[in-house]
């Protein structure tokens, strides 16, 4: 389960949904997030292209954010894909690392992703904050780097 709520100390339990600082968008909610991830929709209101981004499947904040977000786990998401696939729909861009992400949104215009709010910095903003909570939260988080450097 997800909330929106952000719990103080909670900070290893939450995810950061991020865009360019450059991009208009301000919000989102779970369902329209939920439908750019799995590429049901590809357009903003005013006409600009969604470009979602996922970590590696063997992430454990992806893991976080599938379950939670699109409802599904790895293989229910990569039969999803498969399915997709025979109708020309690619599934989103992955990247090797939370700092891969947040430098990929920072330069790719329509750009969305997720990271651990300690990868936030001035290149992108945070449109949703995401509290993990219940079952997903019982699994030992990854944490962010303690030296600060990402």
């Amino acid at each position: 389960m997800v909330s929106n709520a952000v719990a103080k100390g909670a900070n290893d339990r939450q995810i950061a949904i991020i865009v360019s600082r450059h991009t208009p968008v301000t919000t989102i909610d779970n369902n329209l997030l939920r439908s750019v991830f799995l590429k049901k929709i590809f357009l903003d209101p005013a006409n600009h292209v969604y470009v979602p981004v996922n970590l590696k499947p063997d992430s454990k904040l992806r893991r976080d954010f599938t379950l939670a977000v699109i409802h599904m786990d790895e293989p229910q998401l990569q039969s999803y894909w498969n399915r997709q696939y025979f109708q020309g729909i690619s599934p989103p861009f992955v990247l090797g690392s939370q700092t891969a992400v947040v430098d990929f949104v920072a330069k790719t215009p329509g750009a969305i992703g997720y990271v651990r709010p300690c990868y936030v910095n001035a290149k992108v903003k945070v449109i949703l904050l995401l509290t993990v909570i219940g079952a997903l939260a019982d699994a030992a988080p990854e944490h962010c780097p303690s030296d600060g450097r990402h």
